[in-house]
């Protein structure tokens, strides 16, 4: 006598889809793509300035890179279309 093994499957995902999802107003655009890639060009000029020695310089790309550029990249409100994430 063959028998299959007892194999436990994980539940539907259709239960999961079925809960509404929150909008928590977070939209991602064109300015933010622009402003996290203008922080990441200015981390990396940080990085290469730290490494030939400027001790004037480098600090204060870094920051600016880490303290202004990154956060705004985050904080400003995109105007991308919220109605295709979830498709």
């Amino acid at each position: 006598m063959s028998q299959k093994p007892n194999v436990t499957r994980p539940k539907s995902l259709k239960a999961k889809a079925a809960v509404p999802e929150v909008d928590l107003g977070f939209r991602w655009g064109v300015l933010n793509t622009a402003l996290l890639g203008l922080g990441v060009a200015v981390l990396a000029g940080g990085y290469m300035s730290l490494s030939k020695g400027s001790l004037t310089l480098a600090p204060v790309l870094l920051v600016t890179g880490y303290c202004v550029l990154i956060p705004a990249a985050l904080l400003v409100r995109g105007t991308g279309n919220s109605s295709t994430e979830g498709e």
